[in-house]
């Protein structure tokens, strides 16, 4: 299994600046993402998942995405974590503190490229206590964070 965390505002993409997060809602992007994964794992030779697949968790409150971290980041059925942490990237220590304290890797994921951005958004605190981060890329983030945990 592997776990997909979204944070804040995320539940509002497909409404919130479609310029920058593009017309797919959260929803449309884990639905997206359960195909992505199953004919990869089935086609492309990647790992398997099992029959968990994916478990999704959205929140727009710092301690539930702390809470999942370290349910998820414990549960032994659980091979890895792909997190995006909206606009707690750039200023959660409690965040980072959760990512570190887990024995799965995670990866951050952003939508858009947090460097081409706002000043405030070039640094991501809770990114140096992951595995990775992918930014930029969109939706395809997501496929690729959980390709580099099935490796």
């Amino acid at each position: 299994m592997i776990g997909i965390i979204n944070g804040p505002n995320l539940n509002l993409l497909g409404r919130r600046q479609p310029e920058i997060y593009g017309t797919d809602t959260l929803e449309d992007i884990n639905n997206w993402l359960l195909d992505y994964v199953s004919a990869y794992g089935n086609e492309a030779g990647g790992g398997s998942l099992g029959s968990e697949g994916l478990i999704f968790v959205q929140s727009n409150s710092e301690g539930e995405l702390v809470g999942a971290i370290q349910e998820m980041g414990f549960d032994p059925a659980v091979k890895g974590i792909v997190i995006n942490p909206g606009a707690y990237a750039h200023y959660s220590l409690a965040i980072r503190d959760a990512i570190a304290s887990v024995p799965v890797p995670v990866v951050e994921v952003h939508l858009s490229n947090i460097h081409a951005r706002e000043e405030f958004r070039h640094t991501s605190v809770t990114a140096g206590a992951c595995r990775g981060m992918i930014c930029g890329l969109g939706k395809m983030g997501y496929a690729l964070a959980v390709e580099s945990l099935l490796l």
